[in-house]
């Protein structure tokens, strides 16, 4: 984790609505929107502001991700500029579903998440919008 000590993270399970290939595999898409909503809460508790991405710099898909999984993406502010927020994000399983086909209500609990993305990127907060630069 940064500097800053500060870290957001979101747990959410995928829904069959987030299925977008055959066997209920979900697009890695789907992380990067979660890498989003990660981005902006960091945002607004640094700055007040939900800012603005606006790049990737890298994104690595490690593991595939399923419909029923319980995923948990977090996310830290590396470095801060005038304006820019450098992010570095990773998205775990922590639960995995679907672990028995004839009984698709199983899941379980993995002692160990699985890494499943990871990526960094770039927001930016217009300095009059920053907390530390508005009055009252």
């Amino acid at each position: 984790m940064s500097a800053l000590n500060e870290e957001a993270i979101i747990r959410v399970r995928m829904s069959q609505a987030d299925a977008h290939y055959g066997g209920d595999l979900v697009d890695g898409a789907r992380m990067l929107a979660l890498f989003g909503d990660v981005a902006t809460e960091l945002l607004i508790r640094f700055d007040g502001d939900e800012g603005l991405f606006v790049a990737y710099d890298a994104v690595e898909f490690k593991a595939p991700v399923y419909a029923g999984d319980y995923i948990e993406a977090r996310g830290w502010i590396d470095k801060v500029g005038n304006t820019s927020r450098k992010i570095f994000f990773e998205a775990y399983k922590v639960i995995e579903a679907n672990i028995n086909p004839a009984i698709p209500s199983q899941a379980r609990v993995l002692a160990k998440p699985i890494m499943v993305t990871k990526a960094s990127g770039t927001c930016v907060v217009p300095k009059h919008l920053q907390k530390s630069n508005r009055e009252g």
